[in-house]
C-alpha cells in the first residue's frame, strides 16, 4: 500500500471500511486488485472473466466486510471470495460451451507447438500450483504478498511454486518441447 496509506495497517484500513470509509475500502482495492486479477485468470483462463470475477469478489467484500473478524486477514479472505467467484463463473462458462468442440481442439494438438505445450502443461497442474504460478509470472508477485491472498505461508507458496515449475519443465520433457535454457529457476 503506497504513499500515504503505508502509515494504517491492513487492519485499521479494515476497521474504518468496516465503519463506512470508503476511501480505506478503496485502498485495499487497489492493493490487492492486480493480485487478484492474476488469481482469478488462474482458474478461468481470461483476462476479461479474470477482471469480472474480481469486480465481483469486491462487491461481495464490500457487502460482507462487516462480518469480517480478523481485520489482519482481509487479503485471504478476499481472495477466497475472489476464487469462488471465479469458479462459479467457469461453472457457467462450461455449461454455455460446447464441449464437442473442446474436445475436438484438445485432440488436434500434435506436440509440436511449445508455447501451447506450456500453457497445456500450466493448465494440468492442481489448482494451487497453478495459482502461485500465474501470480508469479502474470503479476510479478512476492512470496509475501501471494501467502497473504492465498491464505497460506511463505513456505507453502515456495513450495508450490518449485512443484508447479518441476512439473511443467518434466511436461515439456515429455513432450519433446524442453529447450536447453529451460529450468525450475
Amino acid at each position: 500500500m503506497a504513499g500515504k496509506s503505508r502509515e494504517r495497517t491492513e487492519a485499521e484500513l479494515v476497521e474504518a471500511a468496516q465503519k463506512g470509509d470508503l476511501p480505506s475500502f478503496g485502498v485495499l482495492y487497489e492493493h490487492y486488485y492486480g493480485s487478484l486479477v492474476a488469481l482469478a485468470y488462474s482458474i478461468v483462463a481470461d483476462v476479461q472473466l479474470s477482471e469480472d470475477a474480481v469486480q465481483e469478489a469486491f462487491a461481495i467484500a464490500c457487502r460482507d466486510l462487516p462480518k469480517l473478524r480478523k481485520k489482519n486477514k482481509f487479503g485471504a479472505w478476499v481472495g477466497r471470495i475472489c476464487r469462488n467467484t471465479a469458479y462459479q463463473i467457469l461453472r457457467v462458462r462450461r455449461h454455455m460451451c460446447d464441449i464437442r468442440g473442446v474436445v475436438a481442439r484438445e485432440t488436434e494438438y500434435d506436440g509440436t507447438d511449445r508455447i501451447e505445450g506450456v500453457q497445456r502443461a500450466v493448465w494440468n497442474l492442481r489448482d494451487g500450483e497453478r495459482e502461485v504460478l500465474i501470480l508469479h509470472y502474470y503479476d510479478n508477485l512476492p512470496y509475501e504478498k501471494m501467502a497473504l491472498v492465498l491464505g497460506i505461508s511463505v513456505e507453502a507458496v515456495h513450495g508450490r511454486l518449485t512443484r508447479a515449475r518441476r512439473k511443467v519443465e518434466d511436461y515439456l520433457k515429455r513432450n519433446g518441447l524442453a529447450s536447453d535454457g529451460y529450468g525450475t529457476g
